[in-house]
């Protein structure tokens, strides 16, 4: 049967709209990405295992301009180009030993910034107005953030390296705390990755901002697309003053840095529902409809009143061709007929 058009929400963060930082290296390596200030912004090293693409270290400095942004509404937004702002704001790649330089260009009037969690920084690039670290209305600021591997402790036990799902966010709109800023969408997804990760298929950015989901609430949540078999990493954010959890059907991943296993007899527990309370982030990456096939699969906070209260969402898995199969269809117009929404059914 032919494929019945989807009523889509805004689609999420994909692959296209990464800034990763890294080398390219050689076909295997994804497309390079055009910054805001016309340079290259390239994809990470890659290297092949058993046909997977990892993630590999350079140790190089890239550059990015990104451009803050008002938006209609009262929004407010970061981007890789003028007029480009999007809430969440472009999702930002390092590998450990990476140092990415962030050119922040504030065209709104007010005052705002960029602070990261994660990675290493220096007083003047924290993005906190406790350390004079702000872009005041129009100005120009450029911020350092850099990231490392796992280091003997000399004698003291090992210290973490950065990889890890990071976020970044305003830290100077409205207040010295940038609650405003984060109220309004000034916030994005951040990825350091160790040397040898495996890198995914497609990234989804979700952001738990109070009562919204990427400042949306159902039915015009992200709905994220994936074909049957895609390796499809999700990167969950916690923002404003209320606790959430995260759950997606029919999807389970390993409760540890990564999502996955490191080998038969790695005993982490599996989970499909975790708390995402306000500052906290976590990742993970599982193969799109794996052991359940294709269709329509919901993901929501699992606070039953946020549900309930426009917290949901929906997964998409096509089929292995690319079409949307009967059920998800019905799902999805379902979805969009109010069960996703206010007051509805929001899953279990």
């Amino acid at each position: 049967m032919a494929d019945t058009p989807v009523r889509r929400g805004l689609l999420g963060h994909l692959t296209r709209r990464s800034v990763l930082a890294g080398a390219v290296a050689g076909a295997a390596a994804l497309p390079a990405v055009a910054a805001g200030s016309g340079a290259a912004v390239a994809a990470p090293s890659t290297a092949a295992v058993a046909g997977l693409r990892t993630a590999q270290a350079t140790g190089q400095t890239r550059r990015v301009t990104i451009y803050a942004e008002a938006l209609p509404g009262g929004r407010f937004g970061y981007g890789l180009a003028p007029g480009e702002a999007t809430i969440p704001g472009p999702l930002l790649e390092m590998v450990e030993g990476d140092t990415l330089e962030i050119e922040l260009v504030n065209t709104t009037n007010q005052r705002l910034s960029i602070h990261p969690h994660g990675v290493d920084y220096d007083v003047f690039s924290d993005g906190s107005p406790f350390n004079d670290s702000f872009n005041e209305p129009g100005e120009t600021r450029t911020y350092v953030w850099r990231s490392r591997e796992r280091r003997s402790g000399g004698g003291r036990g090992w210290l973490p390296g950065t990889a890890g799902y990071w976020h970044y966010h305003d830290h100077a709109l409205g207040g010295d705390h940038g609650t405003q800023g984060l109220q309004k969408g000034l916030y994005g997804g951040l990825i350091v990755r160790r040397k040898g990760d495996l890198l995914p298929d497609k990234t989804f950015v979700v952001v738990f901002n109070d009562m919204t989901i990427n400042n949306l609430v159902a039915p015009m949540t992200p709905m994220f697309d994936a074909v049957l078999g895609e390796r499809v990493e999700w990167l969950c954010i916690g923002h404003g003053s209320m606790e959430h959890t995260f759950h997606l059907h029919a999807h389970r991943w390993a409760d540890n840095r990564t999502g996955y296993l490191d080998g038969p007899n790695d005993l982490t527990q599996a989970i499909d529902n975790k708390d995402l309370n306000p500052g906290s982030s976590f990742g993970f990456q599982v193969i799109a409809g794996d052991g359940v096939g294709p269709g329509a699969w919901m993901y929501h906070c699992h606070v039953q009143f946020h549900s309930d209260g426009g917290m949901s969402g929906v997964f998409l898995v096509r089929n292995e061709d690319g079409s949307i199969p009967d059920h998800a269809q019905e799902a999805i117009d379902r979805y969009h007929g109010g069960h996703g929404g206010h007051g509805g059914h929001s899953g279990h």
